[in-house]
């Protein structure tokens, strides 16, 4: 379920508040080729089907970046701020990956937030977010996310 702030204000000392888990979204071969379109990273270990079934995961993995990517795609299902006049990405932190993603397998994402802080009339938050696989004990990746949100003007 969503933790819904009507403000960015409201974000300020929510440190330790978690969020998630997301649904679960299948990492298919198809997601993987266009990854692999548009990055040109096209090693054999995330394309080539054949080839990867002998190799040393027994099938074809998602690109790490890809499924770093998707941390976007969870994180409005994550927290969803209100009440600003934009928002910015400001970047990411601490980006691990810690387990290979194998195409057929399910993904779902959790969240915390890390640290809130007023910068340049914004309120800047970091959310650490976990990226499961399914049936897997250790995650796929873990980064802290920063997101800059500019509060509505008050008239």
């Amino acid at each position: 379920m969503v933790k819904i702030y009507d403000n960015p204000r409201d974000l300020i000392g929510q440190e330790g508040t978690s969020f998630g888990p997301t649904d679960w979204l299948e990492i298919d071969q198809e997601r993987v080729n266009g990854f692999a379109d548009v990055t040109g990273d096209h090693q054999w270990i995330h394309v080539d089907v054949e080839k990867a079934k002998d190799g040393p995961f027994g099938t074809t993995i998602a690109h790490g970046y890809l499924t770093m990517s998707l941390v976007n795609a969870f994180l409005p299902e994550l927290v969803e701020v209100r009440g600003f006049s934009h928002a910015v990405n400001v970047g990411a932190d601490r980006l691990r990956f810690l387990s290979p993603v194998k195409v057929g397998s399910r993904i779902r994402a959790t969240g915390e937030t890390v640290a809130v802080e007023e910068i340049k009339g914004a309120i800047q938050q970091i959310v650490r977010v976990t990226v499961e696989i399914e049936g897997e004990e250790k995650p796929a990746c873990v980064i802290d996310t920063i997101s800059r949100y500019y509060p509505e003007e008050v008239e």
